[in-house]
């Protein structure tokens, strides 16, 4: 038993339940919002699609492949809807964030590998680095004694 409740009180347990019930929450908000602003504005255009009627028959099995074409249909329509009104905006509102936030880590000048900006040594190669909150000293060469 104590195994089992190890397994429950898992992190990742917990968010994955979390986040089934937000999908689950967020999918009927979606379909709610298609339902009652994307469909009467296509009615306008053109008529509530709705195909359910369509069927047909081989022997004794009848296949309503009409409704799956009106599903077919509002998943088209939906996941348009959440790509132009929500994943769009919010990828461009996080590309802006991005690229105001400073950086945290560089390019070892020797192996490009990536390294924290305050690093003086790669972890990789082991080349000793300026750090990129201090400037870097010029090299100088040894005089010829005389």
């Amino acid at each position: 038993m104590s195994g089992f409740k190890n397994f429950i009180m898992r992190g990742n347990l917990v968010e994955l339940a979390v986040a089934v019930v937000i999908g689950t929450q967020f999918s009927s908000l979606v379909k709610q919002f298609v339902s009652s602003f994307v469909n009467p504005l296509l009615s306008l255009v053109g008529g509530t699609p709705n195909f359910g009627n369509l069927t047909f028959e081989v022997g004794k099995a009848v296949f309503t492949y009409g409704q799956f074409v009106t599903a077919a249909l509002a998943f088209l329509i939906s996941a348009l809807v959440v790509y132009f009104i929500l994943v769009l905006p919010v990828s461009r509102l996080l590309q802006l964030l991005e690229r105001n936030k400073a950086a945290t880590t560089r390019d070892c000048p020797e192996c490009t590998m990536s390294i924290p900006v305050a690093a003086r040594r790669c972890p990789q190669c082991t080349a000793e680095i300026t750090a990129a909150t201090e400037r870097p000293q010029p090299v100088r060469l040894a005089q010829p004694a005389g």
